[in-house]
């Protein structure tokens, strides 16, 4: 699609629906499902994904009827119906049927087993059967290794034992030599792992999906075959992962823990050795014990096999089933605190885990990003956030996938809002989309409508809560915001500057930097990056000096610093800087590659290269700045700023975000290309013409919580679009009045009893409601009205609110002028202002957190409730916006 089509749809209210929220089922009447099916549509909304959480009567009669009463309403009213593919998530229990599977379509779990022994001891024997009798293990192999008699140790040298010659009749027979020694004896067992999760499939092997696929995925075929691509979207996936640890959600789960489950099936040593070598039965101790160089490379042998199988048998096995019905694939993984790279509730590795899906995907949760702790911890039910991550990784990371797959399309979805409990509201939840959206996610998944009976504590906030929600009047506006945003971040092509290199493999080797670390220093610095993993390096090209991946094109590769990286990396990371990439090693240069394999010469080689560069991390950014490997400039550092850079044929779409929770931002922008460029308001869905020129230097003003869409089109098309005037703007020159009534009159009014408000009293200065001394419950509308006189003559007139919580509805002598769901809370009131006494009503709606109280919402401090001000009125100078900037 040409860019001036994309836009003409957009401003014709012909753009796409790209929000599919989850819709909890419990079981309700039809009614009430129908009813919460007209308040999505009324939200602005035309599909959903419809979740069990938890339906009484899961693929039963019951559950028939209410899908049948959805699928009746998709269809009437041109809506998408998504479904979770399971009875509960995480996605893999199969509504309870893998545990009537065989016990090889289970899941099972390899696990080392310890008996210390001290020799010599010629006649020593052991005792195997209690551990199998116990809890069912099976032994498959067993060596032992000499312990330090110090520091009691291995010493990382196994001697195999052939069990089979061992063993007889559940008893161990080794003759120990002289010294401490370790037996560890390799055993199959079910136990071991997540114990919520014990019933659930086992990811790499193909019959175990297949059991969720006959039991979930074809019954729905077989009922809505004819919906099939049409009323009938597609599936989502939730959190599937390994649960390989009893802890869960220990993010640092991984190899070297000795009291670690790890993934199994019945030819993984096969497997195994086909990767690693002929010695690996004689190194399998090491996945669990640190033991010498042999370490690191069994340890991602095992990883490369384990996940590679994970992608073709789970995730690529359900997307051949739903390409071949006409319906798409999406979900979401584990990222937490970088999980995506490991085992426990991951997957072992992010890219290759959602391959089979027809949209990247990732989810925001429970505090996991909050405005201002993008490099400060935050303390949630997960423990501290790796904030870094949260912030600067795991949305790069997924949009990075969107960008790279051809399978994706472009299109990232981000479940979002969920968990946050009531104190998110309108305000964080626009700051949220933002945050997503200048990341490159362009399809969301909002967390949730749930239609059970008020108050509702499974995981708030809940948008439409019933009726009870006082918010839900204002979040069509979010829904339109989104929506269009959407539209015009699809169907095109994003451009960014970098390419940085995903961290699993080096991770799996030994030493590794996160891959945020460098993302992170470019982002603060406005250099756009995709994070791309070795399986696309490896199957890259070079184009005139670029590296070239599916359609997008990088000018360099930065390669964070790392202890190993595969062998086959690296000769591709040589051969690429033959090619004429720059590629940039963050802090040093691989010592050693990550298998058992030579090495030195491969290493030589590329330190050789001219294109091979050491940077130290926080002179990254710089560094690409004084080479002119950039797209945007500022006019000082602005750490706060976030930019994102989306091409459509004859149409330039730039975003920029100013991320800081509390300061204003101002700079001047030097923007890409020549042309025309507009300021996009997608709430108005309206165009401003604010300047042209090559490389066009923009004045950009933005409060907390604000963005802008700017687009640039050729001069010979400004003319087919509704472009209006550059507007006359508050600035730090313009002259203000301080709005100081005699009174204000309050008046207060619930989310069920709107608008029928109820006289408060009156305030001689604007105060937090929810101050302890006043209202510390009340959740719902508090209206302020007043009077004030203006003697000055007519014209151009702002009113700017300083201080609101947080969502706020203006009317200025009885006409409205409109709402604001986050800051800047300024309104143009020119043309409803008088000279001489005027009316001013300001309607403000906090969120239900200080009614409700809700366990979700005790991680974060509370806000202050309504109007606080201060109230001005502002009188513009004679600079506009499209005149703030030049163009060369």
């Amino acid at each position: 699609m040409s860019g001036n089509s994309k836009l003409q749809e957009l401003l014709a209210g012909e753009e796409r629906n790209y929000i599919l929220p989850f819709l909890w089922q419990r079981g309700e009447e039809e009614a009430v499902i129908r009813e919460e099916l007209a308040r999505i549509r009324e939200a602005g909304i035309r599909a959903v994904c419809v979740e069990s959480r938890p339906h009484p009567d899961m693929l039963g009669p019951k559950w028939w009827r209410d899908m049948d009463i959805i699928m009746d309403e998709a269809r009437t009213h041109g809506m998408k119906i998504w479904v979770f593919d399971d009875d509960h998530f995480p996605t893999g229990h199969a509504a309870g049927k893998v545990k009537e599977a065989p016990l090889e379509h289970q899941r099972q779990f390899l696990s080392e087993r310890r008996i210390d022994a001290r020799g010599p001891d010629p006649e020593a024997s052991f005792l195997l059967r209690p551990w199998s009798v116990l809890d069912g293990a099976r032994p498959v192999g067993a060596a032992a290794a000499r312990r330090d008699p110090v520091t009691g140790k291995l010493d990382g040298e196994f001697i195999p034992i052939d069990l089979k010659a061992s063993v007889q009749d559940g008893v161990l027979y080794w003759p120990v030599p002289e010294g401490f020694w370790t037996i560890c004896l390799f055993v199959v067992t079910r136990e071991g792992g997540d114990e919520r999760r014990k019933d659930y499939l086992n990811p790499i092997v193909p019959e175990s999906t297949q059991i969720l696929i006959d039991t979930i995925y074809e019954a729905y075929y077989a009922r809505y075959k004819d919906d099939f691509g049409a009323a009938f979207a597609g599936f989502f996936s939730d959190e599937p992962g390994f649960y390989n640890s009893k802890a869960s959600y220990d993010y640092a789960s991984g190899l070297g823990d000795a009291k670690m489950a790890l993934p199994w099936r019945d030819d993984l040593l096969e497997l195994l050795e086909a990767e690693y070598g002929p010695n690996l039965r004689r190194h399998l101790p090491l996945l669990w014990h640190e033991g010498g160089p042999h370490t690191f490379a069994l340890r991602y042998a095992y990883m490369n096999v384990v996940s590679k199988l994970y992608a073709e048998h789970f995730s690529g096995r359900i997307g051949r089933w739903c390409e071949e019905r006409g319906v798409a694939y999406i979900g979401h993984l584990m990222e937490d605190n970088n999980v995506h790279a490991r085992l426990g509730c991951g997957a072992g590795h992010f890219f290759r885990a959602l391959e089979g899906q027809d949209m990247s995907g990732l989810d925001v949760v429970l505090w996991q990003i909050v405005p201002g702790f993008d490099e400060m911890s935050f303390s949630w039910m997960g423990g501290e956030t790796d904030s870094v991550f949260f912030h600067y990784g795991m949305t790069k990371m997924a949009t990075s996938l969107g960008h790279i797959d051809p399978r994706k399309r472009g299109r990232t979805f981000c479940e979002i809002f969920g968990a946050y409990g009531w104190a998110e509201g309108l305000k964080l939840m626009k700051w949220l989309t933002d945050h997503m959206l200048v990341r490159g996610v362009n399809h969301f998944v909002p967390h949730a409508f749930s239609q059970k009976d008020f108050p509702d504590w499974d995981c708030p906030p809940h948008f439409y809560a019933r009726g009870y929600n006082p918010q839900f009047r204002y979040y069509g506006l979010l829904n339109a915001y989104t929506n269009r945003l959407c539209h015009l971040l699809n169907d095109g092509q994003h451009v960014a500057t970098a390419a940085v290199l995903y961290h699993a493999e080096a991770e799996w080797s030994g030493e590794a930097m996160l891959f945020q670390e460098p993302v992170k220093q470019l982002m603060q610095r406005q250099i756009d990056c995709d994070v791309l993993p070795e399986d696309k390096l490896l199957c890259s090209s070079v184009i005139q000096g670029e590296l070239a991946v599916h359609e997008e094109r990088y000018r360099c590769l930065i390669v964070p610093c790392a202890e190993a990286l595969p062998i086959e990396l690296i000769a591709k990371l040589s051969e690429l800087a033959e090619s004429g990439l720059q590629i940039v090693f963050v802090d040093s240069l691989p010592q050693r590659a990550s298998q058992a394999v030579p090495y030195a010469e491969p290493l030589r080689r590329l330190e050789a290269q001219a294109k091979v560069v050491v940077v130290p991390l926080l002179r990254l950014a710089d560094t690409l700045r004084e080479w002119g490997m950039y797209e945007l400039e500022t006019s000082e550092k602005q750490p706060y700023l976030r930019a994102y850079q989306y091409r459509h044929d004859r149409l330039e779409t730039v975003m920029l975000f100013n991320e800081h929770p509390e300061e204003k931002l101002n700079t001047r922008v030097i923007l890409p290309g020549e042309g025309v460029w507009l300021r996009y308001d997608a709430f108005g869905n309206t165009l401003e013409r604010i300047g042209e020129g090559r490389k066009y230097a923009h004045d950009l003003t933005l409060s907390a919580y604000e963005s802008a869409v700017l687009l640039r089109i050729p001069h010979d098309e400004e003319a087919n679009y509704p472009i209006g005037p550059s507007q006359t703007v508050p600035t730090s020159e313009s002259t203000s009045r301080l709005i100081e009534p005699t009174e204000w009159h309050v008046s207060l009014v619930s989310a069920q009893e709107y608008p029928e408000f109820k006289p408060w009293g009156t305030l001689t200065s604007l105060r937090n409601i929810s101050a302890r001394d006043l209202l510390p419950r009340f959740s719902g509308t508090i209206k302020y009205e007043c009077q004030v006189r203006d003697e000055e003559a007519a014209g151009s007139v702002w009113l700017d609110l300083g201080q609101v919580y947080e969502t706020a509805q203006v009317w200025v002598n009885g006409r409205e002028a409109g709402v604001r769901l986050c800051a800047p809370y300024v309104w143009d009131i020119s043309e409803f202002w008088q000279q001489g006494m005027n009316e001013l009503t300001v309607e403000v709606t906090n969120t239900l957190a200080k009614d409700q109280q809700d366990w979700f919402s005790k991680f974060v401090q509370q806000e202050p409730s309504g109007l606080l001000g201060p109230v001005k009125l502002l009188r513009p100078s004679t600079i506009s916006v499209g005149s703030a900037g030049s163009g060369e």
